[in-house]
């Protein structure tokens, strides 16, 4: 099956956000809707493409609907990215709970990367969960700190957290919600060598930008065009 485009994504993203505030389950939502559980579940996941006609039920079926507009491709990146860039580091540090993540963490082997580490390296990108390495030796302590931390692993079958293994080692995503923000780990046999950036007089262990760029897709594109938008106010 090709990979869902990132329209097909957004939609399910969408619905899925919709149904969530109003406390609904997807077969609440089916049955509001018209349609079957099945139905939303794929749609939530992006395994399937909706007709005009049953997005437009499900969300009437919320009291929303669907407006449509054009913008430069990705032009939502850029347009975060020039947010960011206007905002003091401190507050994007004090938004994201990050001090209060690293803290419960506590005696957990870790290092920060990804977004979170060129964030904390002045780069303005966006970051919406912790990123860290962790080493595969360390992982049976990762999970009992999740399950202190009431932590559920993305479940990206279903497109929303839990109903999987806590377990690092187990097949999935990375990526867990806890009861102190969301964390997204890397697993290494070894930590990757990190610098030490400070910000109102706390350190924090950081994976240099120039290895993000070797090593972290994610991060990387981020900083391109990060990079890229410098050049154009240079220019």
């Amino acid at each position: 099956m090709p990979p869902p485009t990132r329209l097909v994504a957004l939609l399910g993203t969408v619905v899925q956000q919709q149904r969530h505030l109003r406390d609904l389950t997807q077969s609440q939502l089916a049955e509001l809707a018209g349609v079957s559980q099945a139905a939303v579940a794929r749609i939530e996941r992006g395994d399937r493409t909706p007709s005009i006609a049953v997005l437009e039920a499900l969300l009437a079926a919320m009291d929303v609907q669907l407006t449509v507009q054009v913008e430069p491709l990705d032009a939502h990146l850029d347009a975060r990215i020039a947010q960011l860039a206007a905002r003091p580091l401190a507050e994007q540090i004090d938004e994201l709970g990050l001090d209060r993540v690293l803290d419960r963490l506590g005696e957990l082997p870790q290092v920060i990367t990804g977004s979170t580490a060129a964030l904390l390296q002045g780069a303005p990108v966006p970051v919406d969960a912790l990123e860290i390495a962790v080493r595969w030796r360390d992982s049976k302590q990762f999970t009992r700190w999740l399950e202190a931390a009431l932590g559920q692993r993305w479940n990206a079958r279903w497109g929303e957290f839990g109903g999987l293994w806590l377990e690092p080692e187990e097949q999935g995503e990375h990526r867990w919600s806890t009861r102190y923000g969301e964390i997204r780990a890397t697993m290494c046999d070894e930590l990757p060598e990190t610098i030490e950036v400070r910000h109102a007089g706390r350190g924090y262990q950081v994976v240099p930008l120039v290895e993000l760029e070797l090593t972290e897709p994610r991060a990387s594109e981020l900083l391109r065009r990060y990079r890229a938008r410098q050049l154009a106010g240079e220019g």
